[in-house]
């Protein structure tokens, strides 16, 4: 189930809304937690029951497997620092099963997302003849998997406590970030479900979530998929792309991809609010970076936080030297990369982010204004940080959206070949949307020729509003701190009867695909 679909936005929320707060205010608070994990697994459910099946294994395996941790002695609570030397500090029946936990939730995400290219791997350098299986990869795997294995790895520390079951279940399945997160901690999640006073209606929660929901679904239908109709295109003529046509298909995927991840965060934690439940911050206007580093503070935050806490410091960190540090930096970098996606083009731009994080970890060029702990060299402009951390992402997204690197490498070639077909026109012309249907059913009739001319008006007219949007104050800052006016309300009212009426063209988020 979509978060922009009709079936989410009048049928199944309405439902969980009332039927949360309609349990939860008679005081059945059991009852009530039963209905939303139940509702959640619908929700997941929805796009294939098969999938009901894996989630439940591995929500039963990991909560199995925290029930045993309850029968090995206490122990002291270790910490973020110490997980490096859990060999020393743990005792052996700890450290197995912590191993099985590891084992067996990565286990069950290289079996689903990784098998087949493991296999075409193999076959290639050993040329062998291995069958591939084709499986059908389970929506949220990487997410749900990631939020268990939190769990388990702090349960095997003694970090944190068993909680029961129907906590737990909640916990994971949460519909608002169970399909493309965040990847939320128990810590954050379990307590707000334990404390009733958030079950208890709260107007204005409810009112500022509805807010973001309604900006989040704004950003997904009218924009992201509005650029992704120029991206798709593009992307199935890498062969024939000139040098401006290359930046113009770069620059739509990036606004695409940059609100869709954008929206469905804000819609995630607008829906959490609905439901008086906080989720943490996810997206923070990373296209304002300054640094391909602070690029990484602002981006998919709770997965930078998943493998800083639980790769990069059990690595070491940065208390092993500078080299080990740098080294250990760009070994997060390139399994994040193979985290989006199996195969070598998400690799490729795993270690192309890595390889730039390095960069500004070694403090050769900073950022006028922006304060490292290590005095940098030489400092330039912010402006012209922006400028090179910009240019350097969306660069490395010929990676990221490419089928094949041979396809990635010729967006290259096309880029610096210096050749100009007049394919933007082309491009610009997929705008073909309803709202500018009256205007170009006119100019058919009236001037056709200057019809392309006005889809490349149209195309300019929508980056220009794309770099204006990403400047101003974001849309979780909005809804938080700005007062609900009357104003802003029927300003909401008529963005969100847009876009239901531009749902007829509904689209997948892109994340769902990692």
């Amino acid at each position: 189930m979509l978060f922009n679909s009709y079936i989410f936005i009048f049928i199944f929320l309405p439902i969980a809304l009332l039927g949360w707060y309609g349990l939860n205010r008679y005081g059945k608070y059991k009852l009530a937690s039963l209905f939303l994990a139940g509702m959640s697994l619908w929700f997941y459910g929805y796009f294939n029951i098969s999938y009901l099946a894996i989630i439940l294994c591995s929500i039963g395996m990991n909560y199995g497997l925290s029930y045993l941790f309850t029968k090995l002695p206490p122990l002291e609570r270790a910490s973020t620092e110490n997980l490096s030397n859990t060999k020393t500090a743990l005792p052996l029946i700890n450290r197995l099963g912590l191993l099985a936990g590891i084992i067996l939730n990565l286990g069950i995400l290289f079996y689903f997302k990784y098998y087949d290219f493991f296999i075409e791997n193999i076959n290639m350098a050993f040329h062998t003849d291995f069958n591939l299986k084709h499986i059908l990869l389970p929506l949220g795997i990487s997410f749900f998997t990631f939020q268990q294995l939190s769990f388990i790895i702090d349960r095997a520390l003694g970090r944190c406590e068993h909680y029961s079951f129907l906590n737990y279940l909640t916990f994971v399945t949460f519909f608002p970030q169970l399909i493309a997160g965040p990847i939320v901690l128990y810590k954050e999640m379990i307590p707000q479900f334990e404390d009733n006073s958030r079950r208890k209606f709260n107007a204005l929660s409810f009112a500022r979530g509805l807010y973001l929901f309604v900006l989040g679904l704004a950003k997904k239908v009218l924009l992201a998929d509005t650029f992704g109709l120029m991206a798709n295109y593009g992307f199935a003529q890498t062969f024939s792309l000139d040098s401006i046509s290359t930046v113009i298909v770069i620059l739509a995927y990036s606004f695409e991809l940059y609100f869709d991840f954008s929206g469905y965060s804000d819609m995630a934690i607008g829906l959490g609010r609905m439901f008086h439940i906080e989720l943490p911050i996810n997206f923070d206007s990373p296209y304002r970076s300054c640094s391909i580093k602070e690029f990484w503070q602002r981006w998919h935050i709770t997965l930078s936080r998943f493998f800083v806490t639980y790769v990069y410091i059990p690595l070491g960190g940065s208390r092993k030297g500078r080299t080990r540090m740098l080294l250990n930096t760009f070994i997060i970098f390139l399994l994040s990369g193979l985290w989006h996606g199996a195969a070598w083009t998400y690799v490729a731009w795993g270690a192309m982010q890595g390889l730039l994080v390095v960069w500004d970890n070694l403090g050769i060029i900073g950022i006028q204004g922006h304060e490292e702990k290590r005095p940098s060299k030489f400092h330039i402009p912010a402006w012209l940080g922006w400028i090179f951390t910009f240019s350097l992402f969306n660069l490395s997204l010929f990676f990221f959206r490419s089928e094949s690197m041979l396809g990635a490498i010729q967006l290259f070639k096309n880029l610096f070949s210096g050749k100009y077909t007049g394919k933007i026109h082309e491009v610009a012309a997929q705008l073909d949307i309803s709202e500018i249907y009256v205007i170009r059913q006119a100019l058919d009739m009236a001037a056709p020729s200057i019809v392309n001319y006005v889809y490349l008006i149209f195309m300019f007219i929508l980056f220009a509003l794309a770099f204006f949007l990403i400047f101003r104050r974001n849309a979780y800052e909005r809804a938080t701190y700005n007062e609900l006016t009357s104003g802003k309300c029927w300003g909401i009212c008529i963005l969100f009867v847009w876009c239901v009426i531009s749902l007829s063209q509904i689209s997948t988020f892109l994340y769902f695909n990692f």
